[in-house]
């Protein structure tokens, strides 16, 4: 029998302190054959977990067969606009096994993807295949080398068991480790069944748990919505910042402590094109890399909306209220996009001018096709023969305002090098170094996808073995596509 103190587990359950309608106690569904094909070592050292344990026994509970002591395991309910379509859902493949306290005393979520049916499946399998286990794997390790809030990858097992898509595929389970799975979509599922306590209680909750300093505040509510506000609009600069491509931007997948969640058709960009759109379902580019901002103010709206209620007791002062903060955000979202595209351009301070200086550079990509991460590459180390745009008049016009620009600043050279260095990630997950690996891992191959998560470990390092994974892709006849893999 699995004791607490095994393997370093420490559950605690506060969530279901909550009213039952936020959850159904269940069970994951046992599979055959488990086996631990990849364990997240630094990331399970720092959960106070026992890596030599888990890659022992652990397959067991990653892959739901055995529940830790101390565990209670529950789907999740929510809702969620999904293109724009409002829909009751749930966790309809994922059980959240507890909360993990570790030893410094952070609080986590330990949640199984793909661990079968549940009260939310609707009909669905509650079952996940390898590749798109492994992409967020992938992924949510690359984000979290390049310093972007996010959910994180514990432990991918495969199941033994075949999943039944388009074509037949090899299942597996991943186990996602959050600050919570709290999403946009839990407040409007509560906010439609009309129950104005329970709405209370998961506000109350999820301020405790993520925003504590404003728990007494006189008007915490409209506090809460201020400060998830500056989260989403700081995570969404980030994600612009290095061409991240969320592809599925729904509320559901909107988690209320900024983290990066649900990596489901995400991809990152090579070649700069606002219009990229990468998700095979997206059919009119809602989610577009270009439309991403706008997009989190929209759901952030409709954040807005499910707390009218905790507001003001008047709808029309409540709705007033809610309207002054979300115009807000557009505001918070550019300053942070800004400031980091400073950054990228070795600007230490703000002048006036700035943007068209930024906007400038990004036409200039445009029009010439120019690699995205590459681009601010070449300008941090000055190989400008590197450049697609390289010779044009408008790169020489631009170039010439950028240096004085830097010039007019206080920093020397070196310190403008540095700051753009830690700016400016040498590699990003490239769509095929990411379909390389998840191709030799479907044939059991898993040490291409290792060392391509060695390399994207530290993104920023800039060193000789990250030169050969910064090329960007050959051209395709096609543009490359992702999947959500449900």
């Amino acid at each position: 029998m699995i004791t607490k103190n095994e393997m370093g587990w420490n559950f605690d359950n506060t969530y279901l302190g909550l009213p039952k309608d936020f959850y159904t106690k269940t069970n994951p569904n046992p599979v055959q054959e488990p086996e631990l094909v990849i364990l997240n070592k630094y990331l399970a050292e720092s959960l106070g977990l026992d890596v030599k344990g888990l890659w022992k026994e652990g397959k067991e509970i990653f892959a739901g067969n055995c529940i830790p002591v101390g565990a209670e395991p529950i789907a999740q309910a929510y809702a969620g606009h999904q293109f724009g379509h409002f829909t009751m859902l749930g966790d309809g493949r994922a059980v959240l096994l507890g909360e993990q306290i570790t030893p410094d005393g952070a609080r986590y979520d330990i949640q199984l993807k793909g661990a079968g049916r549940t009260p939310y499946s609707r009909g669905g399998d509650g079952r996940a295949a390898i590749g798109p286990m492994l992409r967020e794997y992938i992924i949510s390790e690359a984000m979290q080398g390049l310093r972007i809030p996010t959910t994180r990858s514990l432990a991918v097992v495969t199941t033994g068991e075949p999943v039944y898509r388009e074509t037949v595929l090899p299942g597996a389970i991943l186990t996602r480790v959050a600050s919570s799975h709290i999403r946009v979509g839990t407040f409007q599922f509560i906010t439609g069944l009309e129950k104005k306590d329970e709405l209370q209680n998961l506000a109350d909750y999820t301020i405790e748990r993520h925003y504590p300093e404003i728990m007494h505040e006189e008007h915490r509510y409209l506090a809460f919505l201020r400060e998830v506000i500056k989260r989403q609009a700081a995570l969404i600069a980030k994600w612009q910042l290095v061409g991240f491509i969320h592809g599925v931007m729904n509320t559901d997948n909107m988690a209320i402590s900024g983290e990066t969640i649900d990596y489901g058709p995400c991809a990152f960009m090579d070649t700069y094109d606002p219009k990229t759109v990468f998700s095979s379902i997206d059919t009119g580019g809602r989610y577009a890399y270009g439309n991403q901002p706008y997009i989190g103010g929209w759901n952030l709206a409709r954040f807005a909306e499910s707390l009218l209620p905790l507001l003001h007791e008047n709808e029309e002062q409540a709705l007033q209220l809610a309207q002054d903060e979300i115009t807000k955000y557009n505001g918070i979202y550019r300053e942070n996009w800004l400031n980091g595209m400073r950054a990228k351009l070795g600007l230490f301070n703000q002048e006036e001018e700035d943007h068209e200086l930024i906007e400038e550079i990004l036409e200039l990509m445009e029009q010439n096709q120019s690699d995205y991460t590459n681009t601010f590459v070449a300008l941090t180390f000055d190989k400008f023969e590197d450049l697609a745009v390289c010779g044009t008049d408008g790169f020489k016009n631009w170039q010439q305002k950028w240096k004085e620009r830097q010039n007019r600043q206080k920093n020397s050279e070196d310190e403008i090098k540095d700051l753009m260095r830690k700016s400016n990630p040498a590699v990003i997950p490239r769509n095929y170094r990411v379909e390389e690996a998840l191709e030799a891992a479907t044939e059991g191959d898993y040490s291409v996808m290792g060392r391509l998560l060695d390399v994207l470990k530290d993104p920023f390092k800039h060193s000789a073995e990250q030169a050969q994974y910064a090329n960007p892709p050959e051209p395709a006849n096609q543009p490359y596509q992702t999947f959500c893999g449900t």
